[in-house]
């Protein structure tokens, strides 16, 4: 029988071999016989069903990641808009304060030029030129609250909430204070002159965040309930209250360290010691200069003298930089204190006037917190000042380096904590209402610092896993 054989065109197949694309050709050949005809392949990788199971799973597999790209670009892309609106914001506070710097400085040469010299600070009152404070002659007509029997008793508590007050019912609650005491009496204070006095006192004391009236009313509210659990004596009651409410007078917001660095009035006047405790006690006695506000004018010029060193020598201890010398001092006393002994007496007052200077924290939270925010904002008003003029600044007045936890942990710790304990060995009943309080204050903040610390490091995680994602794109 004859035979023939014939061929189809070669046929062209590209595969995925091993990650290489490979071009493949395929031919087939057919011969005819007598009784059949049959195909046999030229060359053969895979069979057919083989073959287009491999194209499909390689095809699958684009797909697969060509959407994980599309997801991960997606992710980076909502990544970087959130960082650009960041910074977009940040550079929108910076401006911020560029323009309130140079409004700053503004208001400073212009000032410097309508007073002949620079003047970084200036002091509500000048003494150079003769004048002094000038009180309201009438009779004071702030309105007379009849305190209730609930706020009376909450006015000898440290968990009392200042921030409830207006300036009028905090005069009329220290009005009282004088009068329960038996101040009024000891002393022979005339009660107009009270009046008169404690207005003078709040209109001396400027609108600071934190240097402020209130600020007064709490030191002064704080002495009263020490002075109830202590029980003193009448005559260190009067030095001790009077020290309290005039212990910031016209306060201009700015610590001693400014003045000092800065040369202001204040620092050239007091030689650089305590420039703005001098200057409290000098406005305080400015005002009581005045027979209209002189609470002690009835008192033997004796003892006025004596009054006089008192009250000067309480308020020059709240100049924190004698903080360690005034403690160390009390520390020595407290084991053999003796209440007859005058040198153990003025140590303990300036122990606690000290106490209630810086007492905020025995507070309850709610009330104790905004006292924080009030703090650093005046804090970082001075710190962005310092940097303007080229002044140092103190790393924990400056906003870009201190946070809430971090500025009060180490304060309670290391000077609350420390001075309430000392205190509570003369007067063990402030261990329950005082220092335990300090205790729960500084375990809050503790917490509060391993949060924010929490936060800070996801946040730098996330922020290495963005870069790490950019760069390997």
């Amino acid at each position: 029988m004859g035979s023939s054989s014939s061929s189809y065109a070669p046929k062209t197949i590209y595969l995925d071999v091993d990650g290489k694309v490979q071009k493949v050709g395929v031919q087939f050949r057919w011969k005819r016989c007598t009784s059949n005809i049959f195909f046999l392949p030229v060359y053969h990788r895979y069979n057919k069903e083989d073959m287009f199971q491999n194209v499909l799973s390689q095809v699958a597999d684009q797909f697969s990641r060509a959407f994980r790209i599309n997801e991960l670009k997606t992710e980076v892309t909502n990544r970087l808009a959130m960082l650009e609106k960041r910074v977009e914001l940040e550079g929108l506070k910076v401006v911020e304060i560029e323009k309130c710097k140079n409004d700053l400085k503004r208001l400073r040469d212009e000032m410097t030029s309508r007073g002949g010299g620079r003047v970084n600070c200036p002091c509500k009152y000048n003494f150079d030129d003769g004048k002094k404070v000038t009180p309201r002659r009438d009779v004071p007509n702030y309105p007379k609250y009849t305190l209730s029997q609930e706020t009376v008793e909450a006015l000898k508590k440290p968990t009392f909430d200042v921030w409830h007050w207006e300036h009028n019912e905090m005069l009329s609650c220290l009005e009282y204070m004088y009068h329960d005491l038996g101040l009024v009496k000891e002393f022979n204070m005339n009660p107009i002159t009270l009046k008169r006095w404690l207005l003078a006192i709040q209109d001396n004391y400027r609108n600071n965040p934190f240097h402020n009236f209130r600020h007064c009313f709490c030191v002064s509210q704080m002495m009263y309930g020490m002075i109830n659990l202590c029980n003193l004596q009448v005559w260190y009651m009067g030095i001790l209250m009077t020290a309290a409410v005039c212990h910031d007078l016209d306060h201009p917001g700015y610590n001693n360290t400014y003045q000092i660095n800065a040369r202001t009035e204040l620092a050239v006047r007091y030689n650089d010691i305590s420039p703005l405790e001098n200057h409290h006690c000098a406005v305080a006695f400015q005002i009581l200069s005045l027979p209209e506000c002189n609470i002690f004018a009835n008192v033997d010029p004796e003892a006025f003298k004596q009054i006089r060193q008192a009250i000067i020598t309480l308020i020059l201890a709240t100049d924190m930089a004698r903080h360690g010398e005034i403690l160390d001092s009390f520390k020595q006393k407290v084991d053999s204190f003796d209440f007859s002994i005058e040198e153990h007496m003025t140590c303990l007052k300036m122990v606690l006037i000290k106490c209630c200077d810086i007492s905020n924290e025995v507070r309850p939270t709610e009330v104790a917190e905004p006292w924080v925010d009030c703090l650093l904002e005046e804090y970082f008003m001075q710190s962005d000042r310092e940097k303007s003029e080229g002044l140092p600044v103190a790393p924990f007045m400056d906003r870009d380096k201190v946070t809430k936890p971090t500025a009060q942990i180490g304060f309670i710790k290391f000077v609350l904590i420390p001075m309430f304990e000392t205190v509570m060995k003369l007067f063990p009943q402030i261990e329950e209402i005082m220092v335990q309080p300090l205790r729960d204050s500084r375990d809050h903040y503790e917490e509060l610092k391993q949060i924010d610390d929490a936060m800070t490091e996801k946040k730098k995680t996330e922020n290495m896993s963005l870069v790490s994602a950019v760069l390997s794109m």
